[in-house]
């Protein structure tokens, strides 16, 4: 061996001196465009304080123009009450759902008829929060708080372990009630 100790060099060949111009050109350009579209979104999104006066009521009494009535101001016609056909629509299938329910309450006992009750009971609580058109609003809530009534007193009778056919039949008449009010 000889004396001299061999280095390990890595040599890479030069890089031919490239023209980068364009590309950063192309850089700068997609940056710029980037920067004056969200510029334009901000100007047209975000809403001014010195937009053009809108019209706002004025205590200040106006002329009248000529040939206009003159006297109390006219007030809108009141709205007109909904009709009963779309609020049965919107109720008939709780209804439904009652006569059901009470049908599955005569042939079961315990548990399983106080766990129908309830959910009937929940249905019932839904009824009340229709709103009635007003022709039938009073007697609906009447009939809806008797409903219910007749449901906790099913409820206690089968929780009681007592004979729920009484009850049962005064939760079938007050539901016919209901139903007899809306046309079903």
């Amino acid at each position: 061996m000889s004396d001299e100790q061999r280095e390990a060099v890595w040599v890479f060949p030069e890089e031919p001196n490239q023209n980068r111009g364009p590309r950063i050109a192309l850089v700068v350009g997609l940056v710029l465009l980037v920067v004056v579209v969200a510029a334009g979104l901000a100007l047209f999104l975000i809403p001014r304080d010195d937009a053009a006066p809108t019209a706002s009521p004025s205590t200040a009494p106006t002329a009248a123009p000529p040939g206009a009535p003159t006297g109390a101001p006219v007030t809108p016609p009141p709205t007109p009450d909904p009709s009963v056909a779309p609020f049965r629509g919107q109720v008939q299938p709780r209804l439904d759902d009652g006569s059901t329910g009470l049908d599955m309450v005569q042939g079961k006992q315990g548990a399983d008829a106080v766990q129908i009750v309830d959910s009937l009971q929940i249905n019932a609580q839904n009824l009340a929060e229709q709103s009635a058109p007003d022709s039938i609003r009073a007697a609906w809530g009447d009939g809806v708080n008797a409903y219910s009534a007749k449901l906790q007193a099913l409820r206690s009778a089968l929780s009681a372990g007592s004979d729920p056919s009484g009850p049962l039949a005064d939760a079938r008449a007050a539901l016919g009630n209901l139903r007899a009010l809306v046309g079903l």
